[in-house]
């Protein structure tokens, strides 16, 4: 009941610089219960998010001043903006630019044209998969993979390795069920919070991402065809 309450009162940066999108999207999310602030540029965005950071970042990628991509950029570098939840919006829908804004930590993204229902029903979930869940145990190890769950901190053979938010839930569930299969659906579900397979690639895109960080002990996440991930411990 306080996780939903607290979905219900966060508050959302919109960059959107279309007008009658902005307003729709701003309805429809204030209809669910979202505070939302308009912003209509890039350079603003990044300025108005480091003053007063949201609950979730809603980007459009085709934007004056500053595009999304190099917004979304500068926000991860920072740490003090690096966490925060981001989905990305666009007309853009070929597959090169859904990779390039997941590897740069977009959480979810939403191609044009799109429902506002599916809009709020995707950033429900982002939002629920932040609101933190408990954690089994504290310190997990797989070979030389070592998180702190804590302390939110990964390690590959004693150097310590920077993952995103999603791809740590990521990782962290893998190594809570290591040595068994997990299908893309499973994971979408559980990492995240999709009740179905919405885009199966996305859980590819993160993997692709999560081994080349792993480096010498990438080998231990393994493809398994036709099925999905599995990590052997």
């Amino acid at each position: 009941m306080l996780a939903f309450r607290a979905m219900a009162e966060a508050r959302i940066a919109l960059v959107e610089d279309e007008p009658d999108l902005a307003e729709v999207l701003r309805f429809n999310l204030a209809k669910a219960g979202f505070e939302v602030d308009v912003i209509p540029r890039g350079d603003l965005a990044l300025e108005e998010v480091r003053r007063r950071p949201p609950q979730l970042i809603l980007l459009d990628l085709m934007l004056p001043g500053l595009d999304g991509l190099e917004v979304t950029r500068a926000l991860k570098r920072d740490p003090a903006t690096a966490r925060i939840p981001l989905v990305m919006l666009t007309a853009k829908a070929e597959e090169v630019d859904r990779i390039v804004g997941l590897e740069l930590g977009a959480d979810d993204y939403i191609p044009k044209p799109f429902s506002p229902r599916e809009v709020v029903l995707r950033i429900r979930a982002v939002l629920r998969r932040h609101a933190g869940e408990p954690e089994a145990e504290a310190r997990l190890e797989a070979g030389g993979i070592v998180l702190d769950t804590a302390a939110h901190r990964s390690e590959v053979n004693g150097v310590e390795i920077p993952l995103t938010a999603t791809e740590f839930r990521l990782l962290r569930i893998l190594m809570e069920r290591r040595g068994r299969v997990q299908s893309r659906a499973r994971l979408l579900a559980d990492v995240w919070g999709y009740a179905e397979d919405v885009d199966s690639r996305t859980v590819d895109t993160h993997v692709r991402r999560l081994r080349r960080k792993l480096g010498p002990e990438a080998d231990r996440l393994e493809t398994v065809i036709g099925v999905g991930y599995r990590l052997q411990g």
